[in-house]
């Protein structure tokens, strides 16, 4: 039996029942394939879920705001891929009709989407033979044919997409495209794989040359930056002050709070933090620790220190990215998701 009929025949015993392998539908397959970029199918389904009720098609999706498509997408991380997701849709309505396209060539033309989404929405909608290559096949490929080109390194890449698009069933390229990605998330894993039951492991590479725990091979990514920011809580009855972050750094258009940001985590009763914090916020400003938390990102690691802040002076007028809002109201609004935890742990009775 060859390669691709092992894998199909594994994948109609052994595949997960999802609810976007039922349709055909170019819009639920694009959700399905953005939201999971981001996440495990574990975590991803609720909000597949959600974003389905909200916005069953894709005309919904483009008339939303923007703040409720932030909301929806709170906790998935990386914001740029929720806001593209929402000029895609208002593209799809003003350049095509308003009918999500299937073809891979179309699907390029869309903000957020790059060749591994087109050629899935492609494959999975209008049965187009492109070869999906994600995480999970280039785990698949580099163990089984024992290829050790780093599958982040452009050449590596290059060679990877070249052998799955020589590989592809083009009698069914969604029904194989389906396959190798289960195989790999449930079979082929990155750890502790179930190589003595995997119905491949006779021609595996990786599996008779003791190399599984080696394979595929990764460039090391570049170290973290720590970047410290220095969060002031400030209420009154049941208003709470908050920020609407602009352009230009991450969270773009979410909503935390009035910060001062340092280039180390400061003692919070060090005289220079004290003189700090009353150059912004006035002379006669108090502040008290609240907590403490680290907040790790894809490129930076973020230390938050959370302060109760009393007798402080804003000047609206030059800081009008500063508003007071009801807690209901911030419920509402889309936060980052280290702010939306200190609100829950500080604040949920005020949240209700």
């Amino acid at each position: 039996m060859t390669f691709q009929n092992e894998i199909i025949n594994w994948y109609n015993q052994n595949k997960r029942d999802l609810p976007w392998r039922h349709t055909n539908d170019a819009y639920i397959i694009w959700l399905s394939e953005i939201i999971l970029q981001q996440t495990r199918v574990e975590q991803g389904l609720p909000y597949f879920n959600r974003f389905l009720e909200n916005f069953p098609t894709v005309s919904d999706f483009a008339m939303a705001s923007e703040a409720k498509v932030l909301k929806l997408w709170q906790g998935l991380g990386y914001y740029s891929r929720g806001r593209n997701m929402h000029a895609t849709a208002q593209i799809v309505m003003s350049e095509f009709n308003g009918q999500f396209p299937t073809l891979h060539d179309d699907l390029l033309k869309l903000k957020g989407i790059g060749e591994y989404t087109a050629a899935a929405i492609s494959s999975f909608s209008s049965g187009e033979a492109r070869a999906v290559v994600d995480g999970n096949v280039f785990r698949v490929l580099a163990r089984y044919y024992g290829i050790d080109t780093p599958i982040n390194a452009p050449n590596g890449k290059k060679q990877f997409f070249t052998l799955a698009n020589e590989l592809m069933f083009n009698e069914n390229p969604a029904l194989y495209n389906q396959a190798i990605m289960e195989f790999g998330a449930m079979q082929c894993k990155p750890k502790s794989p179930a190589c003595e039951r995997c119905p491949l492991n006779q021609t595996c590479y990786a599996f008779n040359h003791n190399l599984v725990k080696d394979l595929p091979v990764k460039l090391g990514k570049a170290e973290k930056k720590h970047r410290f920011f220095n969060y002031f809580i400030c209420t009154q009855g049941d208003q709470i002050l908050v920020r609407e972050r602009q352009a230009g750094d991450i969270w773009q258009h979410l909503y935390d709070f009035p910060s001062l940001e340092t280039q180390l985590r400061p003692n919070w009763m060090d005289a220079d933090f004290d003189l700090k914090v009353k150059d912004y916020f006035g002379l006669n400003s108090e502040f008290t620790l609240i907590s403490y938390k680290k907040h790790i990102l894809t490129h930076q690691i973020i230390h938050i220190q959370f302060f109760e802040l009393k007798n402080y002076i804003f000047n609206f007028s030059k800081q009008r990215e500063l508003n007071w809002v009801s807690f209901k109201k911030l419920d509402e609004l889309p936060q980052p998701k280290v702010i939306h935890d200190f609100l829950e742990d500080h604040f949920k009775n005020k949240l209700e």
